[in-house]
């Protein structure tokens, strides 16, 4: 399976924190607001990642993340000139999915729970049809919201609807087929000019093959596009992190559980790196491995 990262968009709800710098770049407490997304993508097994962001930026995240081999990824980009719909990742990314199972993750989207990685594996071994997450919210008419019959099957997927009928809310990590991409360039602009994912969403309702995975309670999504939400992320992640003595999104210590690098490669990152909170959390990790024969990823436990 193949991954898209969608993080373009001005940030408009921002301003004017970014007014010069994207907002998937903005920290949530130690480390930039992009790794949480691309951090649940290598939680499913998902190396070869294509990140999609505005002509204005793309060189931004070179810069950060490279051809992704630090962590035993494959980093393809792509430009997104306008903000035309989550949909149309799937025709900017047509040719780099080249008809495989993928999943697209939203750049301002961040997961967590235990057990979540299991089931993000799950999800990631799809081929047929689509597999979808959502939680629930208290201001569903701000999301695509999806319903349910007396059965708990998923009957009905409605975009920022005037009355919603639950509260359900889609979040922004969808798992599909290899379609994905020919259902998306049949879709249609919606009345506000979008492709919406949630046109292709609906594609596979129709068809009866989408899984709607509900995230209940011990799971947190939140959806970091405004000042309170990136505020709120913000204290979640460093309640945890001072709390508990772990990182969330460590991409090194998730690379290294995944098998995705070596006990080397780690070493040598853990080693040169700075003397931050995050460089030392490395350093620690590296300690214990040194001291300590069992796997690290005992202590990889979410996004």
């Amino acid at each position: 399976m193949k991954g898209i990262v969608l993080a373009g968009g001005s940030g408009s709800r921002l301003y004017p924190m970014t007014a010069s710098v994207t907002k998937q770049l903005l920290p949530i407490f130690d480390k930039p607001m992009i790794y949480y997304p691309v951090a649940t993508l290598m939680l499913a097994g998902i190396r070869d990642i294509l990140l999609i962001s505005t002509p204005r930026d793309i060189e931004r995240y070179v810069e950060l993340f490279g051809d992704g081999s630090r962590w035993g990824l494959n980093i393809a980009y792509a430009q997104q000139p306008r903000p035309n719909g989550i949909a149309e990742a799937f025709r900017i990314g047509r040719t780099f999915l080249d008809g495989k199972p993928s999943s697209l993750i939203l750049g301002d989207n961040l997961f967590f729970g235990s057990g979540l990685p299991q089931r993000l594996t799950a999800a990631a071994a799809l081929q047929n049809g689509a597999h979808i997450f959502a939680c629930r919210v208290d201001d569903p008419e701000r999301y695509g919201v999806v319903a349910f019959d007396a059965d708990q099957r998923p009957i009905s997927i409605v975009e920022k609807p005037r009355l919603a009928l639950s509260n359900w809310a889609v979040t922004g990590l969808y798992f599909y087929d290899g379609q994905a991409s020919d259902i998306a360039a049949d879709i249609a602009p919606s009345a506000r000019g979008e492709l919406e994912i949630t046109d292709l969403n609906a594609h596979y309702l129709n068809k009866d093959c989408l899984v709607v995975e509900r995230l209940g309670r011990g799971f947190a999504w939140l959806d970091t596009g405004t000042p309170e939400t990136l505020m709120a992320a913000t204290q979640f992640v460093c309640a945890l992190e001072t709390r508990q003595g772990i990182k969330i999104a460590c991409l090194e210590e998730i690379a290294l559980a995944q098998g995705f690098i070596g006990a080397d490669d780690f070493a040598r990152q853990a080693a040169s790196a700075p003397g931050s909170a995050y460089g030392r959390y490395l350093k620690n990790l590296l300690g214990d491995l040194e001291i300590d024969a069992r796997p690290i990823s005992l202590r990889v436990v979410s996004a």
